[in-house]
């Protein structure tokens, strides 16, 4: 998609973070804004922001991990501004803490927006714009899907996020696969972020049924303290990121990464897949690190 102007852009988690600058970026370049989120008063303020830069937005308050919502979003889009061009699967939340601790509410609310409202927005919305692409030379597609670099690597202590974000950079590629058999004008790309200035630290806010009852394990603890830390320290900016993904969309790009530095430690674990190796130390450039939380975490510690 070489062109977005006048053309029209759903963003889920559209109310703050990546989405919200994903949002400012479709503005700047002359789009129809549709902006979906599950917080309704941060909603609110972010579509009044991206509405005085001059961008026509359509706010709709929604839990992508709900299927009905995300296909009354998919009407309400198509009958304010037909069918759209591009397809931001952005809405995503974090929990951390050892494999075997999340309960299974944790499991169903991780997997239930990280994965399941992209399935759900791809439901939603596909059919239309391959329809729209068949009906109109002129149509072109596209669709982001928001991952992580913890969907192309395992770091410990990150269970329930780590295989939801495998699972999206599972369905990105498999759904660039099958679009490439029924069309050429609707493509998808996966978004790849490492840690980026966001929210999504405080996820347990818009957590259903609020945080849970019991305390935080100590892996929990050590999990919060770490995304915390990283996420405060990142270097390159939300606003940045969505304009390497606006520049990725046009170029035809699949894989967008934010650091391409960080790419070391996926050619490790390819590495350790094509030779058969046993998973690496995630901690081998940083031992410190991985001897501190080994200390935290072991009863004998």
């Amino acid at each position: 998609m070489q062109n977005f102007n006048n053309r029209t852009a759903v963003i889920t988690g559209a109310a703050s973070g990546l989405g919200l600058a994903m949002a400012r970026t479709a503005a700047g370049e002359g789009m129809r804004v549709v902006m979906a989120d599950v917080q309704a008063d941060a909603l609110d303020a972010a579509a009044a922001e991206i509405a005085a830069l001059g961008a026509e937005v359509l706010s709709f308050r929604l839990d992508v991990s709900a299927a009905a919502e995300v296909e009354a979003l998919a009407a309400a889009t198509r009958a304010r501004f037909g069918v759209p061009h591009l397809l931001v699967n952005n809405a995503g939340v974090g929990a951390g803490g050892l494999v075997w601790e999340p309960d299974p509410a944790d499991w169903a609310w991780v997997l239930g927006v990280n994965l399941m409202g992209m399935v759900h927005g791809l439901r939603a919305f596909v059919p239309g714009m391959l329809e729209a692409a068949a009906a109109d030379p002129g149509y072109e597609g596209h669709i982001v899907n928001t991952a992580s670099m913890a969907g192309l690597v395992n770091a410990p202590n990150m269970g329930v996020y780590n295989v939801s974000k495998h699972a999206a950079v599972s369905l990105s590629e498999t759904l660039h696969h099958d679009l490439a058999l029924v069309t050429d004008r609707v493509r998808t790309s996966v978004l790849c972020p490492f840690f980026v200035p966001t929210a999504i630290g405080r996820s347990r806010r818009n957590r259903p049924g609020g945080p849970p009852a019991a305390a935080p394990t100590p892996s929990q603890r050590l999990a919060q303290s770490m995304i915390d830390k990283g996420v405060e320290a990142g270097k390159v900016g939300a606003d940045e990121v969505a304009r390497l993904t606006f520049d990725a969309v046009r170029e035809q790009r699949f894989y967008i990464f934010s650091h391409p530095q960080a790419l070391g430690a996926v050619r490790e674990r390819l590495g350790d897949l094509l030779q058969g190796r046993n998973p690496g130390d995630p901690y081998a450039a940083r031992p410190e690190l991985g001897e501190r939380l080994r200390r935290a975490l072991r009863p004998e510690g």
